[in-house]
């Protein structure tokens, strides 16, 4: 594996393989590996002949407020990782690589980046991923690129992304990876204490309790929020939003017709965690 860091070298070994007939997968991340993302890993391997893994803790899609500077570095760690799935260029740049003086272009994304976690955390959050990603998507070239599910919000704000620019890049969501207890693998995870961990099962066993009541037969979506929200409430958990919305465009719900999602983000202890669940019902 290639740990590179400038986007000439970057360019240089994607053309390569490119003439070479390979097709280029990537895989964004901001680093501190998980299961999750080796799983991402895995499946462009699996399907991609040169796998790009870009390591980069995007400072403009955090707040002033939020974790930038306590973000969880290791990049030896997830070297040797990406190293273990057989990646073939780990893309490792410093932000002045990226954002350089006199860099002065925003991407914004209307509408899908104003609720939920667009809401929550501010603007400025998903116009500082559908700028980083845009660039990478620039600087790669990529054929496929890959996304968690439980970032489900951000896989919609990618995917207009691509198709409002009409970018050259399919984009893959691959289903939420999971601890043995239920918690959403996250980076973020490693800031749970004992206590904040068992606290965190709440979130997933919240969007089981809404499943369930949509198997029982229920099409209200106040009703359905109900269910997750009294497991939550249980476990001493007040969630910054949780809402039923449309599947694909994430409008509001009043009763249950076709796919939904329903999307929680809580603080739980010192973590901020997000999690969701794809609700399936024939209109």
């Amino acid at each position: 594996m290639r740990i590179i860091r400038t986007i000439a070298e970057l360019r240089d070994a994607v053309r390569a393989a490119k003439l070479d007939k390979k097709s280029v997968g990537l895989v964004p991340t901001m680093g501190a590996f998980h299961e999750g993302h080796l799983t991402l890993m895995r499946e462009a391997k699996q399907n991609t002949g040169l796998v790009v893994v870009s390591l980069f803790v995007n400072p403009t899609q955090f707040g002033p407020n939020e974790d930038l500077t306590a973000y969880p570095r290791d990049e030896a760690r997830d070297a040797a990782l990406a190293v273990a799935e057989n990646v073939d260029i780990l893309f490792a740049p410093d932000p002045a690589e990226i954002y350089p003086d006199g860099f002065a272009t925003t991407i914004h994304i209307a509408g899908l980046t104003d609720v939920l976690d667009g809401a929550s955390r501010g603007a400025h959050h998903f116009d500082g991923v559908a700028t980083v990603v845009a660039k990478l998507f620039g600087i790669v070239a990529p054929d496929v690129a890959y996304f968690g599910q439980k970032d489900a919000q951000q896989v919609l704000v990618v995917r207009r992304l691509v198709r409002d620019l009409n970018l050259d890049v399919r984009i893959q969501a691959v289903p939420t990876v999971r601890e043995p207890d239920g918690v959403a693998m996250s980076s973020r995870n490693v800031y749970l204490d004992p206590a904040a961990r068992q606290q965190a099962t709440a979130l997933n066993r919240a969007l089981e309790a809404a499943a369930e009541v949509v198997e029982h037969g229920e099409r209200n979506a106040a009703t359905i929020e109900d269910a997750a929200r009294a497991i939550l409430a249980d476990a001493g958990i007040v969630p910054e939003y949780l809402e039923l919305r449309t599947a694909d465009d994430l409008q509001p719900i009043t009763v249950l017709a076709g796919d939904a999602l329903l999307a929680v983000a809580a603080r739980v202890g010192s973590a901020r965690l997000i999690d969701n669940r794809l609700l399936r019902v024939s209109a």
